[in-house]
């Protein structure tokens, strides 16, 4: 029974994974201006980072205030659980923020690590 809420985790996992690399990907070239006018590969990871974490953090809490008024109105519906367990809505969003962190960095460091002129011609 606790597969199914375990399953909506790791695809939402995946799910976040993919969409964060790929914004990260789109934003070579801007990599490559950064890293041209003299931005260093830490400077360039810690934007990126910052970014991807920004926006997770601004999604995870309207995803938590947004879990919370649909677990009161479906409270009659639920059977043995809690509506707002308190380990549930602290671990969730923890890890999904471990995961945009950890999608942010891996595009960001590959693209940061590239000669700035090569970065300008990716497509």
């Amino acid at each position: 029974m606790k597969t199914i809420p375990m399953l909506g985790l790791v695809l939402s996992a995946v799910g976040l994974y993919g969409v964060l690399a790929f914004v990260v990907n789109r934003s070579v070239s801007e990599i490559g201006i950064r890293m041209a006018l003299g931005a260093t590969p830490r400077m360039v990871l810690g934007l990126f980072i910052r970014r991807g974490l920004t926006i997770s953090i601004a999604g995870s809490l309207l995803g938590t205030l947004a879990a919370l008024a649909a677990g009161r109105s479906l409270a009659g519906y639920l059977y043995g659980v809690s509506p707002s367990d308190p380990v549930i809505f602290a671990a969730v969003p923890a890890l999904l923020l471990a995961v945009a962190g950890f999608s942010c960095y891996l595009p960001a460091r590959r693209a940061a690590g590239i000669e700035p002129l090569r970065a300008l011609r990716h497509e």
